[in-house]
Formats: C-alpha cells, sequence, structure tokens
C-alpha cells in the first residue's frame, strides 16, 4: 500500500492533559476533500502530535484524512432495508 502525500493544514498546541488548541487554514482546504451530508459541509482530519515542538511551540499537527476504501474494503457488510423487504417477499412466495 503506497502512502498518500499528507496535506497539512494547521498545527496547535497542547494546553492541558485533556485540551489542545488548533488552527486550521480554511483557504488550504482543497474541496475534493470537502464533501456534504444532510446539506452540511464536512472535512475528515488527523490531528497528530509531534515527537518534538517546531520553532514556534507547536506540537499537534494538523492534516487531511486522504483515505478512502479500495473497492475490496468498500462491500456492505449487511443488508439494506431494500434487499432485505425483497428477500422477504421472496421467502412468502415459497411453495411450502
Amino acid at each position: 500500500m503506497s502512502e498518500e502525500k499528507k496535506i497539512f493544514v494547521g498545527s496547535g498546541k497542547k494546553k492541558f492533559d485533556n485540551l489542545s488548541a488548533i488552527s486550521i487554514c480554511l483557504t488550504d482546504l482543497p474541496q475534493e476533500h470537502i464533501f456534504e451530508y444532510n446539506g452540511k459541509k464536512y472535512i475528515k482530519l488527523n490531528v497528530t502530535t509531534k515527537k518534538e515542538a517546531d520553532q514556534y511551540g507547536k506540537d499537534i499537527s494538523v492534516s487531511i484524512d486522504t483515505w478512502k476504501p479500495t473497492t475490496q474494503e468498500a462491500k456492505p457488510t449487511g443488508m439494506s432495508m431494500q434487499s432485505t423487504s425483497s428477500k422477504l417477499s421472496e421467502i412468502d412466495n415459497l411453495p411450502f
């Protein structure tokens, strides 16, 4: 599996054990990674803790999650409601 080049869009600092403050550059968000769901726009991000802080004290990196399932991974694991209802109607038509 080949690694796709990471698209970095922000950085941040760990403030407390349970709080990190990050900034995201909205201008750097590629349109092809923005998707719509229920009329709202989303983008999947990866937030990673750096091994060492950079020259500005930033110890968190933000990049776009570019992972896409392969055709084999994208196969549905369960039946949809439509296929379930058609299967039930087929069962009703059995001769016994």
